[in-house]
């Protein structure tokens, strides 16, 4: 006998593990089954199960094991991500507590710290996606660095060096001063800084007195300034334009140019350019040709080399000494005494408060520079056509389509992409120098050292480039390079290109381009054919998760206390194309009380002897019973309607579909209308209803695998319906023939409505349980009366009637109606409850509802609302709208019940 509650805690970790030993997981490449290819975006090596990974993950395993049982060999590659920046910050962070720096010990022996590190403490995510019940094929495990990886990586990389898609530059590149690396944009957050905007005044050579004045949040750069810069068509400055301005402080003679970034509209209509330290001004700086120098060096202090020479004195302007004693100094000091020297030389015209945004390094958490380095780039805007291409001719589908428009948008104004990083954990870049200037990029080091002895005619000594590969480019090449590439292994030509990605918007950029680019340039053929994108996982209320708001959920812990089905669950039913996903604790613990309903209703049917049988001496054709042939029915339609959704990527509608037929169809309405019947004497209908919910059952057990694999695997074995083979490789459900269908169906949904009706009427009544009252039907036809006749001992028992009959005459006074099919229902409650009382509680309560829906129809109506209030807010109110309009029509409903 099944225990009275389903034991999570115990059941899961002894289903993974059985599933995982006996290779259950595990794609076929031998196999002559059509492939279904999911590849896992690899988690970073030090991370940890967040909620945002048990949305993603449980995503990408419904349709894994939704295929699978499908009959395709389906591989779902699993991985890590070497994640060179969080990785190298663990482990300096780990040998400073042993009072040990990396460069003091050196790159080799630091990477060996690195690996060590890996090998104890970078299983943690996998072993927690485990924990979900992740049903990735673990053997085939991926890491960017591993060997086959870093081959594909430096095959890469130099193939794109000779086709001159890779290259040297100096550009301005998003820089960390406490990390000393370029980092990416993903890697940069905004934060609101309350500072100031500052008014400068920049004399005008050979017209004494006169200034042109610019406003800036960074005084500190203006040391590198090369130009001001104003619009073409303001005519407060059109005589400056081709003149030159007198830099303070440093004394150097700097263009006025015209220049359409310049907007006439803000601050005083001037900006200083200052090239080598803001992405804008290197822009405005290349169209006019503009020097470039920069002022700060790698840690964000002053650095003097590149303007010394052109520091000059200029009486009450410019102090060579005092821009000399700067040098060294942290940006913020400099800041400070540059603005104090201005104010002193009357060179200041005013300091306002301003807020702004200030991009902040996200695990460095200092502002970042735009710094001006020499870095290696990849021509992204050339392969980027191609790859635009794939989705603009349906090679590629987004899911929902409006992400193509993002995506678009990012491939039609790209930049060069910075694919190197200063940092020691990563793939060191294949590039050796020698002497003159000479770069020999290879695939190995003998290989360079063979290209220089040919361009020299002798042994020359080379260094190689100290740099690492950002993590993107390895990530990049994840669809072909975890099958083999560049051998061309069985994997590769099977499992390549995949079927469908599964990934957040954020990264469409960063990871799912690049992915196209180098998979259509590598492999002639795009990594996916649709890419699927979800939302963010928001709290109930709609609001973003965060530490500082106490909302963050740990899906260990919901796992710890409701179990990995119960999370799953959760969020499938509120999982939905282009929709952020809220979800709470409650929700959570909700979808627990839909698994303990399906453990419930199968104690019910074990208790009856309905897994007694064999399932396959059962024919559902066969079935003569109005009920069996219902619950057959409705099973049949729950198995199209999720594999509609699951197709269409609607998780929310697949949980639905399968709620609404177990809860509702099967465990309210079957078993409580079949319970006499179970209860009855042996007999064909006895017989027929065991069969039935015997086969129902078990369809429900493979329609919910997907995203309730643990119980449902359980009771599969646990009932005898795939002893030799576990539940992952069952076929997926198909409709079963029935006969008769639609006449059971008419009839029982006919009586299903009638009780629903009556208990929904006698709920909002307030009519105790314990009384019951006669139905009275009026307009019904001569068939629905036979059809009551049938089915009265379910009406009295199930909807608390004495009776049902047709109503002759005038009907009485003081009923509650309801219609069901043509006729009306009625309930004669005048001698039952207060309906003067009732009326009166009823019309308070729905103008409550009016009031409170007016109110908040009033605030959505203010623009001025809609405009300054957060997103969650603003949704939040409409989501109340909606809760009070449905419960006025809630309630107009149960008035016109009283009419009579």
């Amino acid at each position: 006998m099944l225990d009275k509650t389903f034991d999570a805690a115990a059941v899961e970790p002894r289903l993974y593990a059985g599933w995982e030993t006996s290779g259950a997981f595990a794609a076929n490449p031998a196999s002559g089954a059509q492939p279904f290819t999911i590849m896992i975006p690899p988690p970073n090596v030090t991370g940890s199960l967040h909620i945002g990974h048990g949305l993603t993950m449980s995503v990408q395993d419904m349709l894994i094991r939704w295929r699978r049982m499908q009959g395709r060999d389906s591989l779902w590659m699993p991985g890590t991500d070497h994640a060179g920046i969080a990785t190298q910050m663990v482990v300096e962070r780990l040998l400073a507590g042993q009072g040990v720096d990396r460069r003091e010990i050196g790159r080799e022996a630091f990477l060996s710290h690195v690996w060590d590190w890996k090998a104890q403490s970078g299983g943690t995510i996998t072993r927690q996606l485990r924990r979900l019940g992740a049903s990735l094929d673990w053997q085939r495990e991926r890491f960017t660095m591993d060997e086959g990886l870093s081959k594909a990586v430096v095959e890469v990389f130099v193939t794109l060096h000779r086709q001159g898609l890779i290259y040297r530059d100096r550009r301005l590149v998003n820089w960390d001063p406490k990390l000393l690396t370029a980092i990416s944009d993903l890697e940069v957050e905004s934060r609101e800084v309350k500072g100031n905007l500052w008014t400068l005044r920049y004399p005008i050579e050979g017209e004494p007195g006169r200034f042109i004045e610019v406003a800036t949040t960074r005084p500190e750069t203006m040391l590198g300034d090369t130009a001001v810069a104003v619009h073409p068509g303001d005519e407060r400055f059109r005589d400056l334009v081709g003149r030159r301005a007198i830099l303070p402080l440093t004394g150097r003679l700097i263009p006025i140019v015209a220049d359409e970034y310049s907007d006439p509209e803000k601050g005083t209509g001037a900006v200083k350019i200052t090239p080598a330290h803001d992405f804008n001004d290197f822009e405005v700086g290349r169209r006019h040709a503009l020097p470039m120098p920069s002022v700060l060096d790698a840690e964000a202090r002053v650095w003097l080399a590149e303007i010394e020479a052109e520091l000059r004195a200029v009486e009450g302007i410019a102090d060579p000494d005092f821009v000399r004693g700067l040098a060294g100094q942290d940006r913020f000091a400099a800041r400070k005494a540059i603005v104090a020297k201005l104010e002193e030389l009357g060179l200041l015209q005013k300091i306002e408060p301003h807020t702004h945004q200030v991009p902040h390094g996200d695990r460095g958490g200092v502002p970042i520079e735009p710094r001006l380095t020499w870095q290696w780039y990849c021509d992204a805007a050339t392969l980027a056509k191609p790859a635009s291409e794939a989705v603009e001719t349906g090679r590629t589908v987004f899911v929902p389509r409006q992400w193509e428009n993002t995506f678009f948008a990012w491939m039609r104004d790209i930049q060069p992409w910075c694919v190197s990083r200063q940092l020691w954990w990563g793939h060191q870049i294949p590039a050796w120098y020698g002497p003159e200037g000479s770069i020999f990029v290879a695939k190995s080091e003998a290989e360079a050292m063979e290209a220089a002895r040919q361009k020299f005619g002798r042994d020359v000594a080379l260094e190689r480039d100290p740099d690492v590969l950002d993590t993107w480019f390895s990530s990049a090449l994840w669809p072909f390079s975890t099958l083999g590439w560049p051998e061309k292994t069985p994997e590769l030509g099977k499992y390549y290109p995949g079927d469908v990605l599964v990934t957040g918007f954020d990264i469409i950029f960063f990871w799912v381009a690049r992915m196209m680019m180098m998979g259509l340039h590598f492999m002639g053929e795009v990594p996916f054919r649709e890419v699927y994108i979800h939302g963010l996982v928001r709290d109930e209320r709609g609001q973003k998760m965060s530490k500082s708001r106490g909302n963050v959920m740990d899906p260990l812990e919901l796992i710890d206390a409701f179990g990995a089905d119960a999370l799953r669950f959760a969020i499938a039913t509120h999982t939905g194309p282009g929709r952020d996903v809220k979800l709470g604790r409650k929700r959570v613990e909700d979808a627990r009380g839909f698994v303990t309903k399906i453990w419930n209703a199968a104690r019910f049917l074990e208790m009856n002897g309905v897994f007694d049988a064999s399932d396959a001496a059962f024919d559902p054709a066969a079935c003569r019973t109005p009920l069996a042939r219902w619950v057959l029915d409705g099973t049949n339609r729950a198995v199209a309607d999720c594999t509609a959704a699951l197709e269409a990527y609607r998780f929310d509608e697949y949980a639905g579909a399968a709620y609404r037929f177990v809860w509702g169809s099967f465990c309210d309405w079957f078993i409580e209308l079949g319970k006499p019947v179970f209860n009855g004497p042996e007999g064909e209908a006895k017989a027929e209803a065991k069969g039935a919910a015997r086969h129902a059952f078990g369809v429900i057990l493979r329609m919910l695998h997907p995203v309730m694999p643990f119980m449902t695997e359980e009771l599969w074995h646990r009932f005898g319906y795939g002893p030799e083979c576990s539940l992952i490789r069952e076929a997926w459900p198909e409709a079963a023939l029935v006969q008769g269908a639609e006449e059971a169906r008419a009839e029982l949904d006919w009586v299903v409505s009638l009780i629903g009706e009556v208990r929904a009427a006698r709920a909002e009544m307030n009519v105790p349980p314990s009384v019951t009252v006669p139905l009275l039907l009026a307009g019904a036809a001569p068939a629905t009366l036979a059809r009551a006749e049938a089915w009265i001992e379910a009406i009295r028992r199930l909807g608390r009637a004495t009776e049902v009959r047709g109503l002759e005459g005038a009907p009485p006074k003081g009923v509650a109606q309801v219609v069901v099919g043509e006729a009306t229902v009625m309930l004669p409650l005048a001698d039952v409850i207060d309906l003067a009382a009732e009326r009166a509680r009823l019309a308070k309560a729905r103008a409550a509802a009016e009031a409170e829906a007016q109110k908040i129809g009033a605030k959505l109506g203010n623009a001025d609302f809609v405009a300054r209030a957060k997103e969650e807010v603003v949704e939040e109110n409409r989501e109340r709208l909606a809760a009070a309009e449905a419960e006025m029509a809630r309630l107009d409903a149960a008035l016109a019940r009283l009419a009579g």
